[in-house]
């Protein structure tokens, strides 16, 4: 099930605040505990709040601080892509519906309002959100255009942008022409694929009709009179520039009176009609060019059994009248009678049980990187673990450990000198304060002696002796292994500087294997565009045999049950199924058969071939009773050189993120690292590593 919607917009004034409000309805009829998030608001003064929150959370009463409510406001989400850091917006914003989405039973989102001129970046914005939250959205259109065959148009095209990257559950056509809504909502149906439910709602004139108090808003006027009556609609506007006997045949119902400040006829002519039992009732009155009736006609006016509001405002008539015209008019939370109007409407024509059903029953297929980084970053905050850091005088090691400890993941120790990490810290600006760290220089370390004799005691029936092994913890590499060995520290990262048989070495030797586990293995998560996948082996074992692929499908299988991925797994050959031949083929063939005797709850499939393992056309085609072909989450590779290539080359290619190599099989977690590693790639595993002392 969905613990989320969002609602996107494809253009401005579309009446995304009807289906807001509807949803909002909707989903407080099913669950009791529903949460409201808007991730990019519209730029707002200082003390002031946001009017798609206030409204919202005013009228149904939802009890959520202010500021957890939304991530950014419009300003700054600029601010930061201009800088080139989009990532740091969709960073925030996951984790502020994060933070919702343990608090509540379900999320309505509600998306950008289109209200600048940059409408490809808002779609984009809108779309990215959406898929990282792993949401289904609603598509909101604005139906008021003259042709109907132009509205179609924008939506199938806002479907087919948005259909590439997220689920539509529904579109929703808004304001349209009351007589239009028949055949809108037939061609519409012609369109848009089954599986997508499409709903038009017909323009309510009452809501696309201002307030007076957005007209004061509007015009920056100054209430004379009439103050309790602020949320009085307007309906249609009107000019006092002729003789008040003309004047008076053009009132219509709920009219706004534009006028002149010295036409006191027309004023006091407004104001009796609005009392008269033969006159429509009149919304309100504008006088314009800055002139203000004198005291005794303000005060007859005041008299009267009941006043309208009277504005005053500075401009003349004529630039007054145009910026009332331009008015965007919107739904506030004192206005009540807009708000139940704009609910009554959306249930009236969008069928909510068909709705909630779909929200109900759907999942999700999309698990972005920026996701499973994230979870990845709450899982280690919760069980705070220590990792060591071999090579502290590596500049990538030190930009990764002050970020690590920025984000208060985990505790370091880094392994070296402190005078010359300090110099390399200050040299090259990086922001890590040494105070936050344990850095430690082997040889004169308090537990050195320790460390030597328990190393002599491991490995002298290796010919080892005392002295051999003091020359041994001299070495970062062994010394960092045996803080791990003596429970000093929970996982170790290296290989920036030194090869993977450094890194490995002192682990194999004491550290160990898991029982049960004959062979040390490695995965990568390869973070793709829309999900995770798990490949292996692609760093340790050059031509693992039969018996050993499959312990390396069942062990990639677990990291992948371990890391939220469910394991499907594909162990890949130059051939699917049972048709092809050779000592190869015949291997992975036998190893899929070891696997699924070990572990015969495993979803594996195997030979199969790459593309019929990660696309669905192909893989049905080839193996058309498969629970694996087509949706492989857990790749496993039969040799390195096929591995290694294929990762690199993926993520070469495609951009993916690909996080590790990270070790499995040993007692305790011990990382290498490729030797042109970044920074983040070290961030990455030193969180990997984290969560892998958890489950130890």
């Amino acid at each position: 099930m969905s613990k989320g919607i969002y609602v996107a917009t494809i253009e401005p004034n579309s009446g995304k605040s009807v289906v807001v409000l509807g949803l909002m309805r909707m989903l407080l009829g099913k669950t009791a505990k529903v949460g409201y998030f808007r991730p990019i608001i519209e730029d707002t003064e200082e003390g002031e709040v946001d009017n798609h929150i206030n409204t919202v959370m005013s009228y149904f009463e939802i009890d959520i601080n202010y500021k957890k409510t939304y991530a950014f406001k419009r300003s700054e989400v600029l601010d930061l892509y201009n800088k080139g850091k989009s990532g740091d917006v969709i960073d925030e914003v996951i984790k502020k519906y994060k933070y919702l989405e343990e608090r509540f039973d379900f999320i309505l989102v509600e998306g950008t309002d289109f209200s600048h001129e940059n409408s490809s970046l808002e779609l984009d914005i809108n779309t990215l959100i959406a898929k990282n939250l792993s949401l289904p959205v609603i598509l909101v259109s604005r139906g008021d255009k003259p042709a109907i065959s132009e509205i179609a148009d924008n939506v199938q095209l806002a479907y087919d942008t948005f259909k590439q990257e997220v689920e539509v559950i529904s579109i929703m056509a808004n304001k349209v022409a009351s007589n239009s809504v028949n055949e809108l909502k037939k061609l519409l149906d012609e369109r848009i694929p089954e599986g997508t439910d499409v709903s038009v709602i017909p323009n309510i004139p009452s809501l696309a009709n201002p307030t007076i108090k957005e007209i004061i808003k509007q015009v920056d006027g100054e209430v004379l009179l009439g103050k309790d009556t602020l949320n009085n609609q307007v309906d249609t506007a009107i000019l006092g520039t002729m003789q008040l006997r003309n004047f008076l045949r053009h009132i219509k119902e709920n009219c706004l009176i534009i006028t002149s400040g010295d036409r006191a006829d027309i004023l006091l002519g407004g104001m009796q009609a609005h009392v008269s039992k033969n006159y429509p009732k009149v919304a309100g009155i504008v006088l314009t060019g800055g002139l203000i009736p004198e005291e005794p006609i303000l005060k007859l006016v005041e008299g009267l059994s009941s006043v309208v509001p009277i504005i005053s405002a500075k401009e003349g008539t004529f630039a007054t009248t145009n910026k009332i015209g331009k008015i965007k008019t919107k739904i506030y939370a004192d206005n009540i009678e807009k708000i139940e109007t704009a609910i009554a409407s959306f249930e009236k024509h969008v069928d909510t049980d068909k709705l909630a059903n779909d929200l109900i029953t759907f999942k999700s297929g999309i698990f972005t990187p920026r996701m499973f980084q994230y979870n990845l970053l709450q899982r280690a905050l919760k069980n705070k673990k220590h990792i060591v850091l071999p090579e502290g005088y590596d500049e990538r090691v030190l930009r990764a450990a002050a970020r690590l400890i920025d984000a208060h993941v985990v505790d370091l120790t880094l392994i070296g000198e402190k005078d010359k990490i300090q110099e390399i810290i200050t040299r090259q600006d990086i922001p890590l304060n040494l105070e936050d760290v344990n850095v430690i220089t082997p040889q004169e370390s308090e537990h050195f002696e320790d460390y030597a004799i328990t190393f002599y005691e491991l490995r002298k029936h290796k010919n080892v002796n005392l002295q051999m092994a003091k020359d041994t913890m001299c070495d970062v590499s062994y010394y960092a292994t045996m803080m791990i060995y003596k429970g000093h520290a929970d996982g170790m990262v290296s290989g920036a500087v030194h090869t993977t048989q450094h890194t490995l070495r002192p682990a194999l030797q004491f550290i160990k294997t898991k029982p049960g586990v004959n062979i040390v293995s490695s995965v990568f998560f390869m973070c793709l565009e829309d999900r995770v996948s798990i490949f292996g082996d692609c760093a340790i074992n050059p031509n693992p045999n039969a018996e050993q692929l499959a312990e390396i499908a069942i062990s990639s299988a677990e990291t992948a049950q371990n890391f939220g991925v469910e394991p499907k797994v594909a162990l890949l050959s130059y051939s699917s199924g049972s048709s092809g031949k050779g000592e190869e083929v015949d291997k992975v063939r036998k190893a899929t058969e070891i696997a699924k005797e070990k572990a015969p709850h495993m979803k594996i499939e195997g030979p199969i071939q790459y593309d019929a393992a990660v696309d669905m056309r192909i893989g049905k085609s080839k193996l058309p009773d498969s629970e694996v072909a087509g949706q492989a989450s857990v790749l496993v590779f039969p040799d390195l050189n096929t591995g290694n290539n294929t990762y690199k080359a993926v993520q070469r290619e495609t951009g993916a993120l690909a996080i590790g190599p990270m070790l499995q099989g040993l007692n305790k977690p011990v990382n290498d690292l490729s030797r042109g590693c970044t920074a983040d790639d070290i961030y990455s595993t030193v969180i990997i590593t984290a969560i892998q002392a958890q489950d130890q």
